[in-house]
């Protein structure tokens, strides 16, 4: 195979995805690609697959693997059965299917070797209703009905840390070029950034090789603790780009004995790390925001879209924010919201409509954390939207004034959270009834793992106090 592409081939040209198989075959051979992930993104947003080389992907017609990649656990255990979810090992394969857009290199390994998305599928064909993407694209089917393009994008923050191989002892920033950890808060600071120059370079470069659009990455308040933007599109792509970009920037930071983390708390003494997703909606045969009247005022369909995550967020917070840890992040005066108020230009609501142009209108959601997978944070999002456009629900009034401290709506812990869900019928009959019920069920066994474990806490005030 020649490892030259051919400069007429606009296929092999690509950095990122194909139409087809055959384009993907003359990609990979352009590439002399030996082996292919096969990327299957969980219910936690880990990714699952399996790896083969080249000549084995074209050779067979599909691919399988258990149903039960997606009733795992992020301790990797399996929840029990209930009466609406049952998880059984004796279960037969789903099908795997490619989605050729996501082709793209893996840069980080030695030998060449390519990595490619997959969907789920039932025997009989149909798309298998657990399956993060699958959750996306069903919500997204909603919009296209209706003659609406949504428009996503993500900012996801995360920290450096040093390596901790021990999970008895707290985290703590890594030591920069200047030989020192950070120990002050040091947003947008570029100095702070430069601290860590290497790694960010290396992040640039991991991102371009596989096609990945970086819009801008600042220093956040947080020791050590950073933000991604990525530029606005559709919120299947922005989906899978946030879900690589994870795995991207954990590599980057790997090679320079550091880790990265996506936890939404990850020390105690520091803020916490979100995931805030703008939204906008286009029509689809004219291309203008839907948010946006023709006197350049906002329509009753963005105040709806409003209303709708004012309604609904409190009982999709398990998506949003889907681990004990999360709720750490949810304290008082911590620049993580606490409340469902929205404003404008306000960063202490969780709702936010930013300054912009009338054309770009959009609502920012500041809740979910950064720990989410960002298929099922992106199809709640704007399920809770669609839900209040549809049902034309009012949104309270804009909040001007500092509402950091104002504790409004927003479960505080993770089976109150999930309770929540599990009982609301709107949210029930979009993400359907069996995907509703194993979520549930995984939620609460990872609680129950969770409380297995003793506390540092509680081993210093309750040792020798009570």
């Amino acid at each position: 195979m020649s490892s030259e592409i051919n400069p007429d081939d606009e296929a092999a040209l690509n950095m990122r995805g194909v139409s087809d198989l055959e384009e993907a075959r003359t990609w990979l051979q352009a590439r002399n690609i030996g082996d292919i992930e096969c990327v299957v993104p969980d219910v936690a947003g880990v990714p699952r697959g399996k790896m083969m080389p080249t000549n084995k992907f074209f050779s067979s017609n599909t691919l399988t693997m258990p149903s039960s990649i997606f009733a795992q656990t992020i301790s990797g255990d399996y929840p029990e059965d209930d009466d609406r979810f049952q998880y059984n090992p004796t279960d037969g394969d789903l099908y795997f299917k490619p989605d050729y857009s996501t082709l793209t290199i893996v840069p980080w390994e030695t030998d060449p070797t390519a990595q490619l998305l997959h969907d789920a599928f039932t025997k009989d064909g149909k798309p298998f209703p657990i399956a993060p993407r699958n959750v996306l694209k069903r919500v997204l089917e909603l919009y296209d009905a209706e003659g609406w393009q949504p428009i996503i994008a993500p900012e996801v923050e995360f920290y450096l840390v040093k390596p901790n191989t021990d999970p008895d002892y707290p985290l703590e920033p890594p030591v920069g070029r200047s030989g020192r950890p950070e120990v002050g808060r040091q947003s947008y600071s570029i100095s702070a950034l430069n601290e860590f120059d290497e790694l960010i370079d290396d992040i640039y470069d991991l991102s371009e090789a596989q096609g990945l659009e970086i819009d801008t990455l600042i220093h956040e308040e947080g020791a050590a603790q950073m933000e991604i933007n990525l530029r606005h599109g559709h919120p299947l792509e922005l989906a899978d780009q946030a879900f690589m970009f994870k795995r991207t920037i954990r590599e980057a930071a790997l090679r320079h004995n550091i880790y990265a983390t996506f936890m939404a708390k990850a020390m105690s003494s520091q803020p916490g790390s979100s995931m805030h997703i703008h939204q906008s909606i286009l029509n689809r045969e004219t291309g203008q925001n839907i948010f946006n009247s023709a006197e350049n005022e906002a329509t009753p369909a963005f105040y709806h879209f409003i209303g709708g995550h004012q309604r609904y967020m409190p009982a999709l917070m398990p998506i949003m924010a889907p681990y004990v840890n999360s709720y750490r992040r949810f304290a008082r005066d911590s620049g993580s919201p606490t409340n469902l108020f929205w404003g404008y230009d306000n960063r202490t609501v969780g709702l936010r409509v930013p300054s912009s142009s009338p054309d770009a209108r959009r609502l920012e959601n500041r809740v979910p954390g950064s720990d989410a997978n960002p298929y099922l944070v992106i199809a709640s999002s704007l399920a809770a939207g669609y839900l209040g456009i549809k049902k034309r629900i009012e949104p309270d009034k804009p909040r001007d004034t500092d509402n950091s401290e104002v504790m409004s709506k927003l479960p505080r812990t993770l089976l109150h959270a999930v309770d929540e869900f599990e009982a609301d019928d709107d949210l029930l009959e979009i993400f359907g009834e069996q995907f509703v019920a194993t979520y549930r069920a995984i939620k609460l066994e990872e609680y129950e793992t969770f409380m297995s474990v003793i506390s540092a806490w509680e081993r210093e005030y309750l040792l020798m106090n009570v």
